[in-house]
């Protein structure tokens, strides 16, 4: 049981659709390096977008590591498109044909759709394999300091993080981001992975939630505000960017690669960010010393910080399980330029087919493993 005042290792859980499957291979390296029938070593768990999925999963089944990590992996190593957005022809047509009308219209209509795909198969998978209501009895019996769930609202333009936790845990507020208590439920979950355009938005309280990845300038900082002085971050994108040439004369870019690099936009650029914000801030920690900081009431603390990410580029393995993908996903994915190698990015975010899940799930093993000694230092193993 962890006590209020003792060191707490926190996760951070960023977003990227089917790319979060890759966090799952790095969980399972760790279940794999602690004892047999450990409880969650990781004392705040936070999650955005499809990592608020897994974040709920860990909180949940936090009394034993191990059967948390099982219940993850038994969902995500046999995933299909059709379990999380229908697939079917009248399903892609219904919606498709109602968000065309409403452009071709002007928007006439009282219920005018705001996105492409239908995810009630996801709300039903979640609904069986998550029980949010075992987190308030993982913060009881100490199994968990807290649980958060990061969201973006399309009325207040926030990035709110709704936290599940101890009740010592004060809320806070900085420029266009706040924390908020509250019992996690299936709703924000929803949200925080609905995928703008793509999913559609979810009521949570009194507003409409979209992806927690949009509007998230600071995604560690949940997780430091929820008492972490010890941080684990798995990233979704590749560890060294590899040098692309511009061409002479490119062609003119495709809707699909236009939204594949939106998406990147929202999921990978504010991680790197966040990243050296916080090394320059250990570094003026520091050069402080500790009576001076005792005398003016400096409240920084120096953040050990870890992250594991992708060594292979998450894009260019989508395009060998891009034809796993239903026939009317792929006809559409062709439609607009997102299924040739070099337009694959928005297929990474979508492409929930078992091939390419359990591809990422190897290689966020692998590469968690080569990390054994570092994992083992931040885990006090």
């Amino acid at each position: 049981m962890t006590k209020n005042n003792e060191s707490k290792l926190g996760i951070v859980l960023t977003g990227g659709g089917a790319r979060a499957a890759y966090q799952v291979g790095v969980l399972k390296a760790i279940a794999d390096i602690l004892p047999y029938k450990s409880q969650s070593p990781f004392q705040i768990i936070c999650g955005t977008s499809a990592g608020a999925i897994n974040a709920a999963a860990l909180a949940c089944y936090s009394a034993n590591y191990r059967d948390a990590v099982r219940r993850t992996l038994m969902i995500w190593a046999n995933f299909r498109a059709e379990h999380v957005f229908r697939t079917d022809l009248l399903g892609i047509s219904q919606t498709g044909a109602r968000w065309l009308a409403s452009m071709m219209l002007a928007g006439i209509g009282k219920n005018n759709p705001s996105y492409l795909l239908d995810r009630t198969p996801l709300h039903a998978l979640l609904s069986k394999y998550i029980k949010t209501e075992y987190i308030q009895s993982a913060v009881d019996n100490g199994h968990i300091h807290a649980l958060s769930v990061s969201l973006s609202g399309y009325t207040s333009h926030q990035s709110v993080s709704f936290y599940h936790g101890h009740p010592s845990i004060e809320p806070w507020a900085r420029s266009r981001r706040i924390g908020c208590p509250s019992p996690i439920t299936m709703d924000h979950l929803m949200a925080s992975s609905a995928i703008p355009f793509l999913f559609e938005s979810v009521k949570v309280h009194r507003e409409f939630f979209g992806d927690g990845s949009m509007r998230q300038i600071a995604p560690i900082s949940p997780a430091l505000h929820l008492g972490s002085d010890r941080v684990l971050v798995i990233g979704n994108r590749q560890e060294n960017d590899i040098k692309i040439e511009r061409e002479k004369n490119p062609p003119y870019p495709t809707l699909g690669q236009i939204a594949g690099h939106a998406l990147d936009s929202i999921f990978l650029d504010s991680l790197e960010a966040d990243l050296e914000r916080l090394q320059r801030i250990n570094r003026t920690v520091e050069l402080i010393p500790e009576t001076t900081k005792e005398q003016h009431g400096i409240k920084l603390r120096k953040v050990e910080i870890m992250i594991i990410s992708p060594s292979e580029d998450m894009g260019e393995i989508a395009c060998q399980y891009m034809h796993q993908l239903p026939k009317t996903i792929r006809f559409m994915m062709r439609g607009i330029g997102a299924s040739s190698k070099n337009n694959s990015s928005l297929g990474s975010y979508l492409l929930f087919e078992k091939g390419y899940t359990r591809a990422l799930i190897d290689l966020g093993y692998k590469d968690a493993m080569k990390q054994e000694k570092e994992l083992k230092e931040l885990l006090r193993i």
